[in-house]
């Protein structure tokens, strides 16, 4: 019998190699990515059964490539595996294409549990993010987290602040310098913004980098 296949898509090379060997016994590693744009390139060449994803990516960060990914790959499972704790985007990230949220400082075991489970068609959250989940439902059911910014608009503000020249963004993204400069003073004017300093922050709120 096959081995469930396993995408892994984190930036830190020593995490990859430790997830690697605690599964590897019961899983078979495919492939890995470091950045979101690898991994919304190389892993449907794949056909993982299961993506483990990182949100903190470089490049496109976790959410739009996984967002993008569960379009390119419907039946492959992704689980969420994060230091971040905001419930709120693990509701949104549940809702829209995670079938599971985990947290870094989980154990190992509770890495093959939640992997076993998307696998039989469940969803799983680790315990202390139900719990926050359940809290937010208890105190607003009709709680939503509205979209600021458009996809367009989140990829430019990620290069950008993650200190890329407009023409770097450029390249990424297979656009014109003029065409970033009209999306980053757009973002600017829409949200009444006068620095590069306020759009970090703004980047920063929009999980799409990490707070420093």
């Amino acid at each position: 019998m096959s081995k469930p296949r396993v995408f892994l898509a984190d930036d830190h090379t020593l995490l990859v190699d430790a997830f690697r060997k605690l599964l590897e016994p019961d899983f078979e590693v495919v492939g890995a990515a470091a950045n979101g744009r690898d991994l919304i390139l190389l892993a449907p060449t794949l056909q993982p059964d299961l993506v483990i994803v990182d949100l903190g990516l470089p490049l496109l960060n976790g959410i739009d490539a996984s967002r993008e990914l569960k379009k390119l790959l419907p039946r492959t499972r992704i689980l969420v595996v994060t230091v971040n704790e905001d419930s709120g985007v693990a509701r949104e990230a549940l809702r829209h294409w995670a079938s599971g949220y985990l947290l870094k400082k989980s154990a190992g075991e509770e890495l093959k549990y939640a992997l076993q489970q998307l696998l039989r068609g469940k969803t799983y959250v680790t315990p202390v993010m139900a719990r926050k989940l359940a809290e937010d439902f208890i105190r607003d059911p009709d709680l939503q987290s509205g979209k600021l910014l458009t996809l367009r608009q989140r990829e430019v503000l990620q290069l950008l602040a993650e200190g890329r020249t407009m023409k770097e963004a450029a390249d990424i993204l297979s656009l014109t310098t003029r065409t970033i400069a009209f999306h980053k003073y757009r973002i600017m004017e829409d949200f009444g913004m006068r620095s590069n300093s306020e759009l970090l922050k703004l980047a920063m709120r929009e999980h799409l980098i990490a707070a420093s």
